[in-house]
């Protein structure tokens, strides 16, 4: 089955279109799980990429603090960058926001009653529960998820302000449960640094080889300031930034052994205006690796080129592989949709090794004997044809297939 009917100047095709329902747009789900940790029932917001029908595809899982606010921006910017217009800048994504219940509680890891002005702040009062808050996603909330969605194992946290503090207490001492951390503004001038000053010796001694972390920092100085004249500033207009800059050394000194680290001062946006624009370059940095190399796409592209497809897309997702953990298969609707542009300017060899790549990566998958009949039908071979269509059938009772496939029979 053609995933595609057009052509395109671009590698990938396909573009996602969020479900419609009773008129209404979805981009994803409530759930809800009792947490025996918190003693509360907690609601979760989950968001699972569309795929090809039975699909047993899996994803990687974005965790998201603060879903509540969050949910819908980072939902949409995953789908732009993982599928809208041909987009491969990471991959699809499982996107599970989890919106507050007491956030001050939940999202600070000590109990303290001070800002970051030094100043007394009452609403503080039920601070220090960000422990247990972890013991919650590590022991409940990630088996749920794991239960019911097709998850890959390779994790990502995105957290902002006190979320970026518990993306970086989490880092500091729990590593292993993220693959990739995204602090966004995070507060770290929290009860006087504490967990600033853990993170200098933690950094000396744990070994952070495949982990990644981007640190996003946002304009928060008074007005005429730089960022020099915060750092030598003593007044707490500048705390929580000279707590942030503080961090971002620490990094680059390169005591976090083995951990791929990346920073941006954001110049024109405050702390609340900063997650948007610190998520999409965070996203560019954790998955540098994940696009095809521009040379090998204008290969594919190039109709006199002699690579081979099938082959570049195998190596390829095998270096991807690599860099996520486990085993990623190259998405099987991008090689059908090149495959069929390739039947269709002609170049059937290319075309027949894209198809048999799908049939060897995804065997119980009907679609793609479906396309190899489509293949062997464009070259007037009708016994291959009517094998491939059988077989297409025999996985899924396709209308578009027995169509085909009633044609042939009639034409013997």
């Amino acid at each position: 089955m053609k995933y595609l009917s057009f052509l395109v100047p671009v590698l990938l095709f396909a573009s996602c279109v969020a479900p419609v329902k009773n008129n209404n747009v979805s981009i994803g789900k409530i759930d809800s799980l009792y947490s025996k940790v918190l003693g509360e029932e907690r609601h979760i917001m989950v968001s699972v990429p569309d795929g090809p029908p039975d699909s047993k595809v899996k994803y990687p899982v974005l965790y998201l603090l603060d879903g509540d606010a969050h949910f819908s921006s980072v939902v949409g910017m995953i789908e732009q960058l993982s599928s809208v217009n041909g987009n491969d800048i990471c991959p699809k994504m499982i996107i599970v926001g989890i919106p507050n219940t007491d956030r001050t509680r939940d999202l600070t890891p000590t109990h303290a009653t001070v800002g970051a002005d030094g100043k007394k702040v009452n609403f503080f009062g039920s601070s220090g529960g960000g422990e247990k808050f972890t013991t919650f996603i590590e022991k409940e909330l990630m088996p749920h998820i794991d239960s019911l969605y097709p998850v890959a194992p390779y994790k990502v946290l995105i957290g902002h302000s006190f979320g970026g503090l518990t993306a970086m207490n989490i880092l500091v001492h729990h590593p292993e449960m993220f693959n990739s951390y995204v602090a966004i503004d995070p507060s770290m001038w929290w009860d006087n640094r504490k967990l600033l000053n853990q993170a200098k010796e933690v950094f000396k001694q744990k070994n952070y080889s495949g982990k990644s972390l981007y640190l996003g920092i946002a304009n928060t100085m008074p007005s005429g300031m730089d960022t020099l004249q915060a750092r030598i500033d003593t007044t707490g207009n500048t705390g929580h930034i000279r707590s942030i800059l503080a961090l971002k050394d620490v990094l680059k000194s390169n005591t976090a052994d083995g951990l791929k680290f990346a920073y941006a001062y954001y110049k024109e946006d405050n702390h609340g205006s900063v997650p948007l624009i610190t998520e999409y370059d965070a996203l560019h940095f954790l998955f540098s690796f994940y696009s095809m190399p521009k040379d090998v796409q204008d290969k594919l592209r190039d109709e006199h080129s002699i690579i081979d497809p099938a082959a570049a897309f195998s190596d390829h997702y095998a270096e991807v592989s690599e860099h996520m953990g486990y085993k990623m298969l190259p998405p099987e609707q991008d090689i059908n949709g090149l495959g069929y542009q390739y039947l269709q300017t002609g170049k059937k060899d290319a075309a027949y090794k894209l198809f048999a790549l799908n049939i060897k990566n995804y065997p119980e998958s009907w679609n793609v004997y479906d396309s190899m009949g489509d293949y062997y039908n464009s070259q007037k071979d009708k016994v291959k044809a009517i094998e491939y269509f059988s077989k297409a059938l025999k996985l899924h009772d396709n209308p578009d297939s027995k169509k085909k496939l009633e044609e042939l029979q009639k034409k013997k």
